[in-house]
């Protein structure tokens, strides 16, 4: 359930990833429709757990899932999208995280300390930039499950400091 890669192509100093084109409309168009029903609903969760669950095997964190970057096709299969953010891990490391390789950081364009990721699906760790692991994949899913059933985000305002602050604060 996830969006093949079929290549990476570079120009310069640009790099640029080439994905299958995944028809129908992304979750976020589905759920400005209203609720999903729960009967709908769990057989879509599912897939995007099972997505989630194949890239965290392999020591892929996702890091950016929100319903936009989940397309549900025509024949109601999910395929998650955009790993643009994702964060390639040892899945078998024992050893402790580094700060300075958290996949909530980086250290090029944006500078060191930059918080990565769309704040209302961003679980409390990423959101203060500190190091993640699959659980804030997990956090994300369980918004987005959220955002399906009741219809809205779990964490919603109009500004991104006061979204964080909610991410951060309420229960």
């Amino acid at each position: 359930h996830i969006a093949e890669i079929c290549g990476v192509e570079d120009s310069g100093s640009t790099r640029a990833i080439v994905m299958e084109l995944v028809e129908g409309e992304d979750l976020a168009a589905r759920i400005a429709k209203g609720p999903i029903p729960v009967d709908e609903a769990l057989p879509l969760a599912r897939q995007i757990a099972e997505a989630l669950e194949a890239a965290h095997e392999i020591g892929v964190i996702h890091r950016d899932l929100k319903p936009a970057n989940i397309k549900l096709r025509p024949d109601g299969t999910i395929k998650v999208l955009d790993f643009g953010l994702a964060k390639a891990v040892n899945p078998d490391s024992s050893s402790g995280p580094d700060p300075m390789q958290s996949p909530t950081l980086t250290a090029h364009a944006t500078g060191i300390g930059m918080i990565l990721g769309t704040a209302a699906y961003m679980a409390p760790e990423q959101a203060r930039g500190r190091v993640v692991d699959r659980r804030a994949d997990v956090w994300a899913f369980g918004c987005v499950l959220f955002e399906m059933l009741a219809g809205r985000r779990t964490f919603a305002s109009d500004d991104v400091t006061d979204t964080l602050t909610a991410v951060l604060r309420d229960p």
